[in-house]
């Protein structure tokens, strides 16, 4: 057996809207749900509705977080609580937490994964979007739980504020920490990344960085190399970095191989040493390459990341999907935001719920038994099969 459905509300939250948004839940999956999931825009009144969810839907196997702007069978939406759940005898579920995230994510994510139990076989993580480090994160997840068991989801957004993002398990708001959902039993997850935005000119050697801050490429100041780049656009850095962002190559080793390109937004400039801080880790000694992309594109590129999740299902029939896209995508589709959710629907079809939310940044692997990434600007798909 199994149930999956997805409810919106858009209203001050509060317990009573709690309340109404779990029995609309219930109700559309004519049963109690075993797992949860929460995506929400970062209005006051959190942890009331939390605390009306709950005593609704009867079960603290809950996870989520703010949003940059929410998805769910019914489309895009901003300013709403999305709740998703799913009634099943085949899966398990289990749920932990990490806090203090910002003094040592990569101890973090050894703590989280300990959590859970051998048999787990699928995990959605949601961590704070504001501090700590996601790859690190991911590197102490990894070497709990080994680098092949694929993790999902994304960092929690607060409406583009960039001042405080929160995390939800059971019918507790944290910040600063990171949630998860582990998966285990009889089914199949089909995962599919792309993003759109292709590599222009020659790759350069990342010849000096440290985490997320690039300071040379090719032995000359990063910021030097992207003004040339960008030419008039330079005096718009960084918020024009959304637009170009950069391409880590991957023959560069770093994705295992292939064309692939992990991007990375640009966050900041440091026009005194001439570095530019990312949203995510630049390696040194990785190839990268300035990349671009249009609309077009970009929805196409939403389009072949639901195919490479089907074909990764092997053949089981997709029952729900998971979609977690970046902010970065939603300011430059602007008015066709609603157009990704629909490549979706064209997909796997309308009778299929979608769940999901706009990201700072996105959790996903690349390829079927490789490891998992940090990613920017990206679309994520994962299907869960029976």
């Amino acid at each position: 057996m199994f149930k999956a459905a997805t409810v919106t509300l858009k209203n001050r939250f509060s317990r009573d809207m709690g309340r109404r948004l779990g029995k609309a839940l219930v109700e559309k999956l004519g049963d109690f749900p075993q797992a949860c999931w929460l995506f929400c825009s970062p209005q006051t009144g959190q942890r009331e509705l939390l605390k009306g969810i709950v005593s609704a839907v009867r079960t603290h196997t809950l996870v989520g977080c703010t949003t940059d702007g929410e998805i769910s069978s019914e489309g895009f939406s901003t300013g709403s609580a999305v709740l998703g759940g799913i009634a099943s005898d085949q899966i398990d579920f289990q749920v932990a937490c990490a806090t203090n995230l910002g003094q040592d994510s990569e101890k973090a994510g050894q703590e989280l994964a300990r959590a859970f139990s051998p048999g787990t076989s699928y995990l959605q993580l949601f961590s704070d979007g504001l501090t700590g480090n996601g790859c690190a994160l991911l590197r102490g997840m990894a070497g709990v739980l080994g680098r092949q068991t694929p993790i999902a989801g994304g960092t929690a957004g607060d409406g583009g504020e960039f001042v405080r993002t929160r995390q939800y398990i059971g019918d507790q708001v944290l910040t600063d920490a990171a949630v998860a959902i582990g998966l285990s039993g009889n089914f199949q997850v089909g995962t599919g990344v792309r993003s759109g935005w292709s590599p222009l000119g020659i790759a350069k050697r990342v010849t000096r960085a440290s985490g997320n801050v690039l300071y040379e490429l090719g032995g000359q100041p990063a910021l030097e190399v992207y003004e040339r780049f960008l030419g008039k656009h330079a005096e718009r850095l960084p918020a024009v970095g959304v637009e170009y962002p950069m391409g880590l190559v991957d023959d560069s080793g770093y994705c295992g191989g292939g064309e692939y390109h992990l991007l990375r937004a640009t966050m900041s400039v440091n026009r005194e040493d001439g570095s530019i801080s990312f949203a995510g880790e630049i390696p040194e000694g990785a190839m990268v390459r300035m990349t671009c992309g249009d609309t077009d594109a970009i929805l196409e590129a939403t389009g072949r990341a639901v195919e490479l999740a089907q074909e990764d299902l092997g053949g089981r029939s997709p029952v729900m999907a998971f979609f977690y896209s970046c902010m970065a995508r939603r300011i430059v589709l602007g008015r066709r935001t609603k157009e990704e959710i629909e490549h979706i629907r064209q997909k796997v079809g309308r009778e299929i719920p979608i769940l999901g939310f706009y990201t700072y940044g996105e959790y996903c692997r690349v390829s079927p038994g490789g490891p998992s990434f940090l990613h920017n600007e990206t679309a994520t798909v994962s299907l869960i099969g029976i």
